[in-house]
């Protein structure tokens, strides 16, 4: 545990995780109480100055703030004074710079919406954040290119509808959404299907002026439900919506050990445009440590028939970072996914979730075990590139592998529009299905949330109290 102290929580979210970026194996607290005297660092907050330290007060670097400035402008003063202090300690660079938030790519969005250009966004981004031109310049093209996506979107008179399948085969090591054990759960399938029902029901009644532009059903694994109780899901939903406007729909195909040829030609009977198979690693042994239960050649299999079911949209997700996965691991994914030839590809950095599993295996194991790269990074772009590929969104998360990023890869017209929606946030979304949480954007850029009850029994006994919680959003 490393422990800074702090005369103020002024900014505690921001200074944690920036530290956290330089100290990715320590769990970084910030601690209020002076007489806490075994700190590694200090921020010290007056009238006139900010002071980052380290405990022998070797390393301490002070920057002047005006007594006016607003809070915005403080913390980037903040930021920037412990990266740089952090920086010159440790003797070492972050590619992002002091950006600890998850949506870079939406700063470089702001700023070409107001009208600078692409080269002087990437100015702005590397002298505010200190980002690299490498990552200033990637936020820049992927924001350019979001711009022409999404341009045939409805941001007034539209929404998007997010529904959430929370049951899978079994939870990954590395996993913290929302998700239940199909086998002990299947006899609450039915019911939560009703209260799914329920819920949607009044999202189509509610949102019946309004033009829905895309749908993405999620978990979880969807893939989970039989091919009878997708087919009810799917009758259901194009029933209940209009869809005539609608641009993408996509289903979370998921896990090789869920994908059945029946479950995918039901999927394109109800003209699901986009699906992902996501292997997450081509390696054996690793898919073993993680709690896959499946093999290698079972991802084959389901990218297979897919393709023989009609699908001509299949996104393919991998994680860098995964326990004991190196350079050869990782080069013989990016071939498997190449000899497959996916239209869209998503790389995920690892990020270590205090909720998951894989923190037992830090502990056990040491975090070490988990090794991004450049290199492993360059390998996974270089393969996108060969696809005939081009990133299209871009987000971050706390306690990544080697402190990167997840980018999506995709061929043109293949861009998986929802997932550049849900980090723009330039969109209203509707989310139903338990542990799922709606975002209404309103016309000034700000927005406000609503969430459901994650546990599946209380979210089917309490549905109503779910979709009163809509209503008051929506008032």
């Amino acid at each position: 545990m490393m422990k800074i102290y702090s005369n103020s929580n002024a900014f505690e979210y921001d200074i944690q995780n920036l530290v956290k970026s330089f100290y990715p194996q320590e769990n970084v607290r910030l601690v209020y109480d002076e007489n806490e005297k075994d700190t590694a660092f200090s921020v010290l907050f007056s009238d006139d100055k900010i002071t980052f330290a380290d405990a022998t007060n070797a390393f301490s670097e002070s920057v002047a703030i005006s007594v006016n400035a607003q809070r915005g402008e403080v913390k980037n003063i903040l930021k920037r004074l412990i990266y740089k202090t952090l920086s010159k300690y440790l003797d070492k660079e972050l590619a992002w710079g002091d950006l600890s938030g998850i949506r870079p790519t939406k700063i470089a969005m702001k700023k070409l919406e107001e009208g600078a250009s692409e080269e002087e966004t990437v100015n702005f981004m590397k002298e505010t954040y200190l980002a690299s031109d490498e990552k200033s310049r990637l936020s820049v093209s992927i924001a350019s290119l979001e711009r022409k996506i999404l341009k045939p979107l409805h941001y007034k008179d539209g929404y998007s509808l997010y529904i959430g399948i929370p049951f899978c085969p079994t939870t990954c090591m590395y996993c913290s959404f929302t998700s239940y054990s199909i086998a002990r759960f299947s006899n609450k399938v039915a019911d939560y299907l009703s209260a799914l029902e329920k819920e949607l029901s009044f999202v189509s009644n509610h949102f019946k002026d309004k033009i829905l532009d895309t749908i993405y059903i999620g978990g979880g694994t969807p893939t989970t439900l039989s091919a009878d109780e997708l087919e009810r899901l799917l009758s259901f939903v194009c029933s209940k919506f209009d869809l005539s406007h609608l641009i993408e729909f996509t289903v979370e195909a998921g896990r090789a050990d869920s994908i059945t040829l029946d479950k995918l030609k039901v999927l394109k009977k109800y003209n699901v445009t986009r699906i992902s198979v996501n292997p997450q690693t081509m390696n054996q042994k690793t898919l073993d440590i993680i709690g896959r239960r499946h093999t290698v050649e079972d991802v084959k299999r389901a990218f297979y028939e897919a393709r023989e079911a009609g699908h001509d949209n299949i996104n393919m997700d991998i994680i860098l970072g995964l326990p004991e996965e190196g350079i050869d691991e990782v080069r013989r994914t990016v071939e498997g996914i190449k000899e497959l030839g996916p239209d869209s590809f998503t790389v995920h950095s690892l990020a270590i979730k205090r909720a998951s599993r894989m923190q037992e295996w830090i502990d056990k194991c040491g975090y070490k075990t988990m090794i991004n790269t450049d290199e492993t990074m360059k390998m996974a772009k270089d393969c996108a590139y060969d696809m005939g590929m081009q990133a299209y969104y871009l987000y971050r998360q706390k306690n990544m592998a080697g402190n990167f990023e997840n980018t999506g890869y995709a061929k043109e017209n293949a861009y998986g529009i929802y997932n550049i929606l849900i980090m723009e946030e330039m969109q209203t979304i509707v989310a139903c299905g338990a542990g799922t949480v709606t975002k209404r954007v309103f016309s000034d850029g700000s927005a406000k949330r609503c969430d459901t009850h994650k546990d599946v029994d209380l979210y089917i006994s309490m549905i109503d109290d779910m979709i009163e919680r809509k209503r008051k959003l929506f008032e």
